[in-house]
This record gives structure tokens, C-alpha cells and sequence, in this order.
């Protein structure tokens, strides 16, 4: 081969690696200033005094808890307001390349300037989007700005948060390229040899006509090859700013996705133009086939599969609504142990990295659109952005989500109001039809909360794939009678209530708080607390085993969403203010789980379950409830101070045990066995006065760079090492080595302490730190202390 032949090869082979698409990570070095000033938008502005940031932001999580802020304790008690964000950058030589700025979200009513120039705005706070910046922007210094403008409120039932809170990216192309989001992969129907069909839809670069090749290349899990496809299309030219491209190729010996085998491609589209590559793009996938049978339930891969299934609201806790994927990566590994499968993201477009983390762990998503249509929930609600943005802003989430395996059903809205007159019928139609342009392989559904079908317009419109309630389980059974030939599931149950490590007898006396009628509970506890032996709910909802028992009861019901599987800031139901965020998890707000967490163990999982409640700490003499969730055995004995209190099987749709028992102090003893031998057992001991501090770190090797996250778990013990169920000691934590505090928790739902102090209260024995690795490699030393009490220390480290 002649040097002449090397070196042009040489010079092609980097002429088209510099024309393919570059994704920039554009989170670091904003600045950030609370407060409005409309001349910020300016590139010469002064912001020398503006503070430094990175991004995901969230701006309310870091202000103090308030009775008197706007957005009042149904969004936390936080404060919202407006704030605004800029970032200087300077770029490379750009002939010839499209340039973009994409953001997965801002909240709320954001607008966006470069170098001075207006590039839109976008009101609702879940939308992902992309504004072109290639025409504005300058050889030297460039200037993005961005308004935030929360301040109208109440605009919500939940905690939102404030800011640029989902990461931001810089996208380079060439002049002809994918389109934003413009990649479909869809497994082609049948039942013979697997193919897939794949739509990329083409910006397209000139203004005349040119012939340009799409190449598609399909590679495994293993990063192998498995398969390529090429087409040469001729662009319609300057009448058409985009045009599709369709492709079909078979996939040699697929494999599914699953829950229990989360298996994903990765399909390599390759843009070229004249033989020069002018963009690549990446698609993930994984094939799976579905459906829903309204006799037998859901079938995944031709499996029948009960859908376990969790509502989730986007806030991390103390960390707020700023997105970071080693939390929500927690969350989902807590739910996976718990044995969930599914998640129901309330009641908005998700981050894109939960749905990432959902395609990996082996979770189905019900991606969710909208809280209300054009009737209002809040004064100042997406009501008001409604008429004007809803198609956008529900197909932008279809291309968005579309590709991703876990997301296997679509719902346009929950609890809408206009389900209620005839004004649903049009609405619901067109929602559904903007969707299946999109997307034909997933159904749509709406989460209902009027069960009656002839009095229910959105199920009227007849538009919906499969019937989604919400509450009503006095319907479930005889679905089928009003619902003739419709596929069920029950996309939002229970709200039933709990606060951890609280009990209030007798534990089998069911209170709903509030009652109805209430806006809160009449005569709640003076504390705040709420039972946590699964004995209260809201009156619109049961407790956590009454509806559970039905779904399992019955094959045509598929599955169901418990409301909630983690506690969230805001909607403090049953409680208003000073309470500031909800007891409707399954989890608390810190990550710690209530004891029902163990009942649904027991239920979703394969694993030996044995969970014993209450504590041992009471007041002598007292009769206290005694309770056992277990599985995988037949029996449980129940034995305290060496003494056999009985053996004790479930009876009938029986989902734990109970022992009454009078109060001394000393050891309780559950023991599980099957045929007779013993499967787990498990001891409750009686705790002497708080001594001591105890540190369980959730992972001691972390990434360096600031976005990993360890979650360590603070525990108070007596003397020997008991952890002391009621103890309330405040704990202080210092740290030597490169990290900080990220936040601090306790899981009480009434707690003004802020999240960002270097201070916590233990409730109920435990709370919680979380650190964030700072950007070198180093040995991060945490120390925990409490005045009276023995300190701890906990080594991690960095890479």
C-alpha cells in the first residue's frame, strides 16, 4: 500500500471522526443567582458575584421550612421564587456543524438565551428539550443564560423543586444527522424469526437535494456485531427540514428482555453524505413481547407475570428534585429487594435516568404524562400551559421514552377532572392520537379514579388500551360485569399510612385519616406520627394487605401501583403543617424501610422472610401487639425470655401473625420452620439507655468527580450494642479527606431541620448522612458524635 494511499486514508478517517456527533456533559460551572434581573440575559452582565454551581440544581431544598412560603406545606413548605443561571464557554472551529443545547428538565417556565438572543421557553417543569444555538454563536466568549420562574404558586400537590434539576448536555453534529430523539426500534410482529424495524428520522443539512446513506449496525451485549443494514435515500431538499428513513433487519438468535433478564442491544446508526460520515447515534434497546388478557392478566415473553408494582414521585428526599443516578439507583435497588417489578412515574415524564436504571435492573415503567388537563388542580397549575403546549409536551416524552424496554405502557393523565363531564371524550381522543402516531406498540391508558364506567367520559371516549383505576377495590372482583371484555389494572392503590418505627393499639383497630369529609385528621397524634402496624389509611384508599389480598386473589387483575414506595416531600396527608412531607411510603423519606416493607418481601419474593414488630421498649405491664411477617415456612413460634409463647400458622388469605403480649423487659424470639425444621429465626432484645453510635456505610468504594454518593446509616445503641428504638440524640458528623455532606435525614415527617446541615436528630434510634466524593481520589474519614455518647468513625474510599 503506497504512503500516498496511507495518508489519504489517514486524512479521510479524521475528517469523518470530526463529523461525527460529540455529546458534551454540561453541568459544571454554571452560576446561579435567587432572584429576578432581566438584564442577565446580556452577555456583557456582571455575574462576578453570582455563585458558583454545578448542575443538577435544585434551589428550594436549601431553604428553611416555612409555614409562610407560597407553595405551603403541600409542596414541602420550601421556598420556590425565581432564579436565573448562566455559563460562559468557549468553542472549537464549527464550519459546517450543528450545534445544540438539550436539557432534560427545568422547573418551571424556563427561557433560555444565547449571547443575548431569545431561544424559547418552555412552562412545563418534566418536559426534556433542545434549542439549535449554531446561528448565534460567537468565536470567542459565549454566553448561555437561563430564567427560572417558579414563583407563581401553589402550582402543585407535591414537592417540585426549583431550578435546572436534570443535567444538561452540549450536542455537536454534522449538518445532516439524526434528528432529536429521532431514533425508533420497534421488534416486528409475529411469530416466526425475530426482526426489528428500525425509524430514524434525518435532519437534513442543505437546502438542496443530496443522496445520503443510513447504515445500521446491531451489536449485542457483549459489544459483538450481530447484524447491519444500509439505505440510500435522496433528501427531498429544502421543502423538507427532516424526512424518515425505514429499515428492517433480523436479529440472530434474540434474546429477551425481562425482569429477571434485563438483556439490551445497541443499535449504531451511522449518517453519510457523499461517502463522508457526517453523524453517529446510539441506540439502546431490548426486545420483549407483551399483553394484556382480560380474563388471565399480563403476560411478558409469554410468561404470566403479576405486575408488583410502586407509584414514585421524582424527589431523592434531602437531596430534593436535582437528579443524581446513584440515588435513584438506591431507591430501585431497595424496591428490587423488596420484590417490586414495576414502577408508575407520578404523574409526570421521568428523569431519563430512572428509566436507564429501569432498562438495566429489570423494572416495567408506566410513563406518565400529565396531573390535569385544561381543569385546574392548583391557581397556577399546567391548567394554564395546557391548550398551548400539551402536544408537544406529551409527544416530546413519546420520543423520548419510546426506545427504552422497561416502559411498556403509556398513560396520558391521573385523576383528570374532565373524566368527570363530556369535556374528557375530545380531549382523551386527541391525547391518545398524538401518542399512537408516535408509538403503536405500547397501550395507553389514563389513571381513573370514577368507577363507574357510564358516569367515567374518559373511558367513554373509548380511546383506552386497558382500564387503569385508582382506588375503588369494591370494583376489583367484578370488573368484568361493568367492564365486559376490558383489560384491568389498578394503576394507583392503597394510600395507606405509616410512620417508622411508631406503633398505636390495638394494631387490627383500621383508622382512616383522615376520615371522610376531613381535609385532615380530626384527632391525629400530638407528635405527628402515624401507626406503622399497616392499621391506618386515607379514607379514600385500605390498608397495604386489604387491597393486596384482592389483586392476588384474582387472575384478570394484573397488577396494581402502590401509593407510595418511597415517602416524598410535600402532600403530608393526614397532617398539614408542621408535617412537611408524606407517610405514604413503604420506605421513608431516608431510605430506611417501615415494617409493611417486609410484607410485601414476604409476598413479591422467593426469599425466607421472617420480620418481627414492634420494639421491646414499653411501659411495664402494657399488652402489646406482637407481629410477625414470614415466608417460605409453615409455621412461626414465638418465644420470650426462653419461654414458648405459642406456634402459629396463617389461616385462610392470612398475610402475617399476631400475639398479644404483656410487657416485661427482655428477648423476643420468632422462630420459622418448614416440616418441621427451622428455616430463620429472629430476636428483639429490650434497650438499656443510649451509649453509643453505630455507622453502616451502604458502599466504602466510591467514584471520585463529585456525582457518586454514599449513603450512611447513623444508629444509636445502648451498652451492649441494642439498638435504642426511641432515641432522639442529636448527632453531629465531621469529615477529614475529600468529600462533603450532600445532606442529612431522620425520615420524621415533621422535621425543620435543613437537609444540607452537618447535624441531624436520630428518630426513632436512626438517622442518616449522605456524602458526595469530592474530585480526587483520596480516604474520606466520616465522624459521627453525640454529647453522653461513645463516637464512631467509618472509613471510605476514593477512586
Amino acid at each position: 500500500m503506497s504512503k500516498a494511499f496511507l495518508s489519504l486514508l489517514f486524512l479521510f478517517t479524521l475528517h469523518a471522526h470530526a463529523q461525527q456527533r460529540k455529546t458534551q456533559n454540561f453541568d459544571k460551572d454554571w452560576k446561579f443567582r435567587l432572584g429576578d434581573d432581566t438584564t442577565a440575559k446580556n452577555n456583557r452582565y456582571d455575574d462576578s458575584h453570582w455563585r458558583r454551581i454545578d448542575l443538577p440544581h435544585d434551589w428550594s431544598i436549601e431553604g428553611p421550612f416555612s409555614e409562610s412560603n407560597p407553595g405551603t406545606s403541600q409542596e414541602a413548605a420550601l421556598p420556590t421564587g425565581t432564579g436565573w443561571y448562566r455559563k460562559s464557554f468557549v468553542l472549537p472551529p464549527h464550519k459546517d456543524k450543528r450545534i445544540y443545547i438539550e436539557f432534560d428538565g427545568i422547573y418551571r417556565n424556563s427561557e433560555v438565551w444565547i449571547n443575548g438572543h431569545w431561544l424559547g421557553r418552555r412552562p412545563y417543569g418534566y418536559s426534556s428539550f433542545r434549542y439549535e444555538l449554531t446561528p448565534w454563536l460567537r468565536k470567542d466568549r459565549n454566553c448561555l443564560a437561563v430564567r427560572v420562574d417558579n414563583s407563581e404558586q401553589p402550582d402543585s400537590r407535591w414537592y417540585t423543586g426549583s431550578g435546572i434539576y436534570r443535567h444538561v448536555r452540549l450536542v455537536t453534529t454534522g449538518r445532516t444527522a439524526v434528528d432529536y430523539n429521532g431514533s425508533f426500534v420497534t421488534l416486528l410482529p409475529g411469530s416466526g424469526p425475530d426482526s426489528i424495524e428500525t425509524q430514524t428520522r434525518v435532519t437534513n443539512g442543505i437546502d438542496k437535494s443530496q443522496l445520503v446513506r443510513v447504515t445500521n449496525e446491531l451489536y449485542n451485549a457483549a459489544g459483538h456485531k450481530i447484524a447491519t443494514a444500509g439505505k440510500w435515500q435522496k433528501t427531498p431538499g429544502k421543502d423538507a427540514p427532516t424526512y424518515l428513513n425505514v429499515q428492517r433487519m433480523p436479529v440472530p438468535h434474540p434474546q429477551y428482555w425481562s425482569i429477571d433478564h434485563p438483556y439490551r442491544y445497541k443499535l449504531r446508526t451511522t449518517i453519510s453524505v457523499q461517502g463522508r460520515v457526517t453523524d453517529t447515534y446510539t441506540t439502546r434497546i431490548g426486545l420483549r413481547r407483551f399483553y394484556f388478557d382480560p380474563q388471565k392478566g399480563f403476560f411478558l415473553n409469554g410468561q404470566s407475570i403479576k405486575i408488583k408494582g410502586v407509584c414514585e414521585h421524582h424527589d431523592l428526599g434531602a437531596l430534593g428534585a436535582a437528579v443524581n443516578t446513584r440515588a435513584i439507583e438506591r431507591q430501585l435497588q431497595l424496591l428490587k429487594a423488596m420484590g417490586c417489578n414495576a414502577i408508575r412515574t407520578a404523574h409526570n415524564p421521568p428523569a431519563p435516568e430512572l428509566l436507564d436504571l429501569c432498562d438495566s435492573m429489570g423494572f416495567l415503567v408506566l410513563d406518565e404524562a400529565f396531573d390535569m388537563w385544561r381543569k385546574k388542580k392548583n391557581n397556577f397549575d399546567y391548567h394554564l400551559d395546557f391548550d398551548q403546549w400539551h402536544k408537544q409536551d406529551l409527544q416530546d416524552m413519546v420520543k423520548r421514552d419510546r426506545n427504552h424496554p422497561c416502559v411498556f405502557m403509556w398513560s396520558i393523565g391521573n385523576e383528570i377532572r374532565e373524566q368527570f363531564d363530556s369535556s374528557g371524550i375530545p380531549i382523551a381522543r386527541e391525547l391518545v392520537a398524538l401518542v399512537k402516531e408516535l408509538d403503536t406498540t405500547r397501550p395507553v391508558t389514563c389513571a381513573l379514579s370514577e368507577p363507574d364506567p357510564a358516569k367515567n367520559f374518559i373511558y367513554r371516549s373509548g380511546v383506552l388500551d386497558l382500564v387503569g383505576l385508582n382506588y375503588h377495590p369494591e370494583v376489583y372482583a367484578g370488573f368484568a360485569d361493568q367492564y365486559p371484555g376490558q383489560a384491568f389494572i389498578a394503576t394507583e392503590t392503597m394510600s395507606a399510612l405509616a410512620s417508622r418505627g411508631h406503633y398505636d393499639m390495638p394494631s387490627d383497630s383500621v383508622r382512616y385519616w383522615p376520615a371522610k369529609g376531613e381535609k385532615t385528621v380530626a384527632h391525629g397524634n400530638p407528635d405527628y406520627t402515624v401507626s406503622a402496624y399497616d392499621n391506618v389509611a386515607a379514607y379514600w384508599g385500605s390498608t397495604h394487605e386489604a387491597t393486596w389480598k384482592i389483586i392476588k386473589k384474582y387472575p384478570h387483575c394484573s397488577g396494581l401501583f402502590v401509593w407510595s414506595g418511597f415517602d416524598y416531600l410535600g402532600e403530608p396527608v393526614p397532617y398539614t403543617w408542621p408535617a412537611r412531607s408524606s407517610y405514604y411510603g413503604i420506605i421513608d423519606l431516608a431510605g430506611f424501610p417501615k415494617d409493611v416493607y417486609y410484607m410485601y418481601q414476604s409476598e413479591w419474593t422467593d426469599k425466607p422472610v421472617l420480620h418481627l414488630l414492634p420494639h421491646w421498649n414499653w411501659a411495664p405491664g402494657q399488652v402489646v401487639d406482637v407481629m410477625v411477617y414470614y415466608s417460605q415456612a409453615d409455621e412461626v413460634e414465638l418465644w420470650f425470655n426462653g419461654q414458648s409463647l405459642g406456634i402459629k400458622k396463617k389461616q385462610g388469605d392470612d398475610l402475617h401473625l399476631l400475639w398479644r403480649v404483656p410487657y416485661q423487659p427482655g428477648v423476643l424470639k420468632a422462630v420459622s420452620r418448614r416440616k418441621g425444621r427451622v428455616v430463620l429465626t429472629t430476636e428483639t432484645y429490650t434497650a438499656a439507655a443510649p451509649a453509643a453510635l453505630t455507622l453502616h456505610a451502604d458502599r466504602t468504594n466510591l467514584e471520585a468527580g463529585g456525582d457518586d454518593l454514599c449513603f450512611i446509616t447513623v444508629q444509636v445503641t445502648d451498652a451492649h450494642g441494642i439498638p435504642v428504638p426511641d432515641a432522639a440524640n442529636l448527632v453531629r458528623f465531621t469529615i477529614d479527606g475529600p468529600a462533603t455532606i450532600a445532606g442529612v435525614d431522620n425520615g420524621y415527617e415533621a422535621s425543620h431541620e435543613p437537609f444540607g446541615a452537618s447535624y441531624r436528630k436520630a428518630y426513632n434510634g436512626k438517622c442518616l448522612v449522605i456524602l458526595r466524593p469530592g474530585a480526587h481520589a483520596g480516604t474520606i474519614r466520616l465522624r459521627a458524635a453525640a454529647k453522653g455518647l461513645t463516637s464512631a468513625t467509618i472509613t471510605l474510599q476514593t477512586h
